[in-house]
């Protein structure tokens, strides 16, 4: 054990954090936010707000000699009404880019959410302390990758050394949006969901937009995208919109040409890949909405269904099928005048076969597995010689 009387504390500040976009000071300290404050103004949804602050591929970086590492926050635990508690949120420690430990922190506040009636309730916990110790000896890189499904107030940065930002390391920096799957999902930490995974894989620096049940094309996230820098970008579009049943495909079309005009008004030239979504079978044909199944919640099992009616395909109600054809020939008419612009059917990532192996537990989401293969196969087409986000053109 160490003498707290020879601790260092360091202020929580920007340039201590990757992957946030801006950073609110709280009674308790500073949380994290992935949209900006004005897109945070316009919006008015609260699963949205949940969203944005889970901070999913937002890590502390910080270069010391520390061996020994206490980090105070308060985290937002979410319990579902009738359902067994779930597991803490996980914080991943690499050391030099290598996984050197996990931790949890218990306490913080509740959010209690009914899905039967949709209300939320908001209760008040006390800050918890995660821990490591018997770090190497000598001058590393440290990141502390913060829980993907826990919103996180950081408190308190304590070490047995001084800490230093880390100078930047040349990497391009990836900006990628998309749904709960880009978020994390199910995914077994935040280092292993398929975004960090892939990131990892390609030796780019990420900045994770995926947004649980909010990937809809909103003006203020591609006005977002447009004024973050990024060397890479990418835009996974689908499932969102049909699991919501929040347009027809007259609307769609119009819209995804918007949300592309926005993000080229500042990265006229970056290389932008358009992912269509995964294979869903509830959805491939049928529309939506997805409903929740109760039967199984009392044993900690949500799954969901697909309540729309094919037969209202013909009242451009949209699929996953009548979505990925209208990305491949929107991205196909643009391509004549912007030759950066590229298009991934998703089920290359994750297809039939994929589904008979591992299937996806709910019908909406991967497991940890899928998420690897997932992360894996997107970093082999899209950051290998000839892929979209090839060193010699990013």
């Amino acid at each position: 054990m160490h003498p707290k009387d020879t601790w260092v504390t360091t202020p929580v500040t920007a340039d201590l954090l990757r992957g946030a976009l801006d950073v609110e000071h709280t009674e308790h300290g500073v949380l994290p936010h992935r949209l900006p404050a004005r897109a945070r103004a316009q919006n008015t949804d609260g699963q949205l707000g949940m969203a944005e602050s889970q901070p999913s591929g937002v890590r502390l970086v910080f270069r010391t000699r520390a061996t020994a590492v206490e980090l105070d926050t308060l985290p937002t635990k979410r319990v579902y009404a009738g359902a067994p508690p779930r597991p803490d949120g996980v914080y991943d420690l690499l050391v030099d880019g290598r996984l050197a430990g996990q931790a949890t922190v218990t306490g913080g506040d509740t959010l209690i959410i009914d899905m039967t009636t949709g209300s939320f309730e908001h209760r008040r916990g006390k800050p918890g302390t995660l821990r490591f110790a018997d770090l190497p000896h000598g001058v590393k890189d440290v990141e502390i990758w913060l829980p993907y499904n826990e919103t996180t107030q950081l408190i308190a940065l304590r070490t047995d050394a001084p800490v230093e930002p880390v100078p930047d390391r040349g990497r391009r920096v990836w900006l990628h949006h998309g749904s709960s799957i880009s978020q994390g999902s199910d995914a077994a930490s935040p280092s292993s969901t398929w975004p960090a995974l892939a990131a990892a894989l390609g030796g780019v620096e990420l900045v994770n937009l995926g947004l649980g049940g909010s990937a809809l094309l909103d003006p203020f996230t591609a006005r977002t995208m447009r004024d973050t820098p990024a060397d890479l970008i990418s835009i996974k579009i689908g499932i969102n919109l049909v699991n919501t049943d929040l347009m027809r495909m007259r609307a769609f079309t119009p819209a995804v040409h918007g949300f592309l005009d926005t993000v080229r008004e500042g990265h006229p030239a970056v290389p932008l890949l358009v992912v269509s979504p995964i294979l869903c079978p509830i959805h491939e044909d049928t529309p939506g909405p997805s409903v929740p199944d109760f039967s199984d919640l009392g044993a900690g099992r949500l799954r969901f269904r697909a309540a729309g009616d094919q037969a209202e395909r013909a009242y451009g109600k949209p699929t996953l099928n009548a979505i990925r054809d209208e990305l491949d020939r929107i991205v196909k008419q643009r391509t004549a005048e912007d030759p950066n612009l590229f298009h991934l059917d998703g089920r290359e990532l994750y297809g039939r076969a994929d589904f008979a192996e591992l299937p996806l537990p709910d019908q909406l989401h991967p497991d940890a597995a899928t998420h690897r293969r997932i992360g894996e196969r997107f970093a082999r087409l899209a950051f290998a010689s000839c892929g979209p986000f090839t060193a010699e053109r990013g």
